[in-house]
C-alpha cells in the first residue's frame, strides 16, 4: 500500500520506516527542508537503537522516501499518518497544543484525490479526530476520505520492537472501509496474531491517554512505598519483587527512582486532566500521581544533599546519565532538568556525562556544566557521584576504580542498580531509593 507520513519526529520517523519494512511505500513528509536533507543523506535525527539500519535498508530497497512536498505522496496514498506533535500548551494550563495536527489537516486537504484515510497518530484529545474531519472537509469539499485513531504504544529505546512485535494494535474507525485499509497495512503483524482491537474513534484516542496514565500512577505508587520503607526501615527492591510476582500486578514499571520523565506521561497526564475537567469529571488518582511525581524530583534534591553532609555549597558531584531514561537521547521532562539546577543554585558545581545526551542537555540545562568524555572523568575529584540514569555501561563500574577517584566515597543510586551491601563492604557511603534497611 502506498502511505504518506505526515511528520518526521520519533512517531513518525519510526512509523513511517516500519511500515515500509512491512513492505508498503512510505513517504514522510516534514516542511523543515534541514531535517528531510539529514535524512536523504542518512542522518538520523533522533537516536533510537537499530532505526539508522532499517531507514538506509529501506531508502535503498526503494520503499521509503523523504521530502518536504506533499504533493509528492499524498494523492496516491491509500492512507495519511497524521504524526506531528502535540506539545504541553505554552499557556501552561495542561491542554495539549493541537497546532500542528490543524495545520497538518489543512495542508494534506488539497491534494487528496481518491479514496483515503486520514489516520490521527499523534496523541490527541477526544473529539480531535472530528475536528481534523471539519478542516480538511471546509479545506477540500471535494475529498473522499473517512477518518481513524491509531495511537501509538511505543517506548524510546525499544520502539522497533516495540512496532514489529507489538501487544496490540488499536485502531479507531466509523467505517468498514476504513477498517479494511488499516487492517491492510497491519496485515504483516497477523502471523505472529498481534490482536487488533477495533473501536470507535473516541475510545481510541481516549486509550492512549489511559494507558499512559495508568502506567504513570503505578511509578509513582511504587516511589511512594520507596519513601514508606526508607521510613520504616524496609527495602523497595525486595517488595517490588515480591508484589510483581503477583499475575493482577506484573512487575514492569515497579522501579522506584527520582520520577517519570519523557514526553509522553508528563505531558499525557496533564492532557488527560484537562479532557476529563471539560466534562466535568475527575480523575483523583492520576492527580495525585503528578504531585507525587513532582514531588519524588524534589526530594531527590534533599536525598543528594543530606548524603554529601547537608549541604552542596562548593562542592563537585558527578552525574551519571542525563536523559529520562537509557537508550534515548531525549532529555524532555527528565528529573535531571529539575535535580541539575536546584543544586547549581545553591552553589554546586556539576560534571555530568550521558552516553547519548549530552548535546541534547545543553539545551534543557544551565550554562556552567562542566560535560566529560565518561563516568570516570566525571568522577575525578568529585565529592559525590550521583547515577540518575541506569545506562547499561554504568551498571558495571569498576567501583574500586570510582572510589579512588572521588574525593569522598559518596555514592548516590537513584536507580537502585547497585547492592547496598557491597557498596558498603567497598567502602562506600552509599544512598539508594526506598532501601532503609
Amino acid at each position: 500500500m502506498n502511505i504518506t507520513m505526515i511528520g518526521t519526529g520519533y512517531v513518525g520517523l519510526v512509523t513511517g520506516t516500519c511500515f515500509s519494512e512491512f513492505g508498503h511505500h512510505v513517504t514522510c513528509v516534514d516542511k523543515i527542508p534541514e531535517k528531510i536533507e539529514k535524512l536523504l543523506q542518512g542522518e538520523i535525527p533522533i537516536y533510537e537503537p537499530g532505526l539508522d539500519v532499517l531507514v538506509e535498508k529501506n531508502v535503498k530497497e526503494g520503499r521509503l522516501n523523504f521530502t518536504t512536498d506533499p504533493s509528492e505522496a499524498i494523492p496516491d496514498s491509500d492512507a495519511v499518518f497524521l504524526a506531528v506533535g502535540t506539545p504541553t500548551s505554552r499557556r501552561g494550563d495542561g491542554y495539549a497544543d493541537l497546532t500542528y495536527v490543524f495545520e497538518a489537516a489543512r495542508e494534506i486537504a488539497p491534494y487528496l484525490k481518491d479514496y483515503t484515510v486520514i489516520v490521527n497518530k499523534s496523541t490527541v484529545p477526544v473529539g480531535t479526530a472530528r475536528q481534523v474531519a471539519r478542516i480538511v472537509k471546509e479545506s477540500n469539499p471535494d475529498a473522499d476520505f473517512d477518518m481513524a485513531s491509531n495511537p501509538e504504544f511505543l517506548r524510546e529505546g525499544a520502539a522497533i520492537n516495540d512496532f514489529m512485535r507489538p501487544d496490540r494494535v488499536v485502531i479507531g474507525v466509523e467505517s468498514q472501509r476504513a477498517e479494511e485499509v488499516l487492517r491492510d497495512i497491519y496485515r504483516p503483524l497477523y502471523l505472529i496474531e498481534t490482536p487488533i482491537v477495533c473501536t470507535t474513534i473516541e475510545t481510541a484516542e481516549l486509550t492512549k491517554y489511559a494507558a499512559n496514565a495508568f502506567l504513570a500512577m503505578k511509578i509513582s505508587f511504587i516511589n511512594e512505598i520507596a519513601n514508606v520503607c526508607e521510613a520504616v526501615g524496609a527495602d523497595v527492591t525486595a517488595l517490588a519483587k515480591a508484589i510483581g510476582m503477583d499475575g493482577r500486578i506484573g512487575p514492569k514499571f515497579l522501579h522506584p527512582g527520582p520520577g517519570y520523565g519523557g514526553s509522553c506521561f508528563p505531558k499525557d497526564t496533564l492532557a488527560l486532566l484537562r479532557i476529563v475537567q471539560e466534562y466535568g469529571e475527575n480523575v483523583r488518582l492520576v492527580e495525585a500521581a503528578v504531585e507525587v511525581n513532582a514531588a519524588q524530583k524534589a526530594r531527590m534534591v534533599k536525598k543528594i544533599r543530606e548524603a554529601i553532609g547537608g549541604s552542596e555549597t562548593g562542592k563537585t558531584i558527578a552525574f551519571l546519565g542525563l536523559t529520562f531514561k537509557p537508550e534515548t537521547d531525549d532529555m524532555r521532562e527528565a528529573p535531571s532538568i529539575t535535580i541539575i539546577p536546584a543544586l547549581m543554585e545553591k552553589g554546586a558545581r556539576i560534571k555530568a556525562h550521558d552516553p547519548q545526551g549530552m548535546e541534547e542537555a545543553k539545551r534543557y540545562l544551565p550554562d556552567g556544566i562542566e560535560y566529560v568524555k565518561n563516568a570516570y572523568e566525571a568522577c575525578k575529584d568529585a565529592d559525590a557521584a550521583v547515577l540518575m540514569t541506569e545506562w547499561n555501561q554504568y551498571r558495571s563500574l569498576d567501583l574500586e576504580r570510582i572510589k579512588r577517584l572521588l574525593k569522598q566515597p559518596v555514592f548516590i543510586d537513584l536507580r537502585n542498580v547497585y547492592d547496598p551491601e557491597t557498596m558498603k563492604r567497598l567502602g562506600f557511603r552509599y544512598t539508594g531509593v526506598g532501601r532503609g534497611v
